[in-house]
């Protein structure tokens, strides 16, 4: 009998929901019963470092590692087996011993404009707030409205729309990709150009990762998806 495969994921909402669609694919992969999934592939919640830091930059702290490091000490000492991760938040360099073993098909890379009462950035008023934690985003969104205020914005989805309907801020940007597996694309008003702002490197995609000598195993290369790697 195949012996578990042990997920390893972030406690998120958004996290845990991707990484149940992952869950059916692997015990699909496995030709086991989906309704065995929690026993084939039960899911390991690991709470991180980053999801821990909620008042400053990720950057200022270390970071986007901090997302995944915890779970790849999980993995490596063999409390899991795989570790889905989102790409964006895999750094370049892996550590030894584990490796990338699949991509599945990417999601919408794209930055979307999520607002109350404007339908773009081109229609913020002058001095509007716009909340974001990312460098990358404030950059962007600064080159075309240097007049935009931008805030702060720490959180999962969850708060960071909570956040927006208490006013904190007029309008916040979110990855496309998250919202659209929490089911929650009627939010969008607007989607970033990805030419004129290009989307964070791996944004849309998900990372497998397993160990170096776990990585050829049948079932796992079945789950990459080439043409959007």
């Amino acid at each position: 009998m195949q012996p578990p495969v042990r997920i390893g994921t972030r406690a998120s909402k958004l996290a845990q929901t991707q990484t149940r669609h992952m869950q059916a694919r692997i015990v699909a992969a496995l030709g086991a019963d989906p309704a065995d999934a929690d026993r084939v592939a039960p899911l390991v919640l690991i709470t991180t470092t980053g999801d821990r830091i909620q008042d400053r930059r990720l950057l200022e702290a270390g970071g986007k590692a901090l997302f995944v490091k915890e779970i790849e000490e999980a993995l490596l000492a063999g409390e899991i087996d795989v570790a889905i991760h989102s790409m964006k938040d895999v750094p370049a360099e892996q550590p030894a011993g584990l490796t990338i073993a699949a991509i599945p098909e990417r999601e919408d890379p794209r930055d979307a404009f999520v607002s109350l009462k404007w339908g773009s950035l081109a229609e913020l008023p002058q001095g509007a707030r716009l909340g974001t934690a990312s460098l990358r985003r404030q950059a962007q969104t600064l080159a075309d409205r240097p007049d935009l205020e931008i805030l702060m914005l720490r959180g999962n989805v969850d708060t960071r729309l909570r956040k927006l309907a208490e006013g904190e801020c007029d309008a916040i940007l979110l990855a496309k990709a998250g919202l659209n597996r929490l089911g929650m694309a009627d939010v969008v008003r607007d989607l970033r150009d990805p030419v004129a702002a290009p989307p964070a490197p791996g944004q849309g995609a998900l990372a497998i990762q397993s160990r170096v000598v776990d990585a050829d195993a049948a079932w796992l290369r079945s789950l990459h998806h080439a043409p959007t790697a």
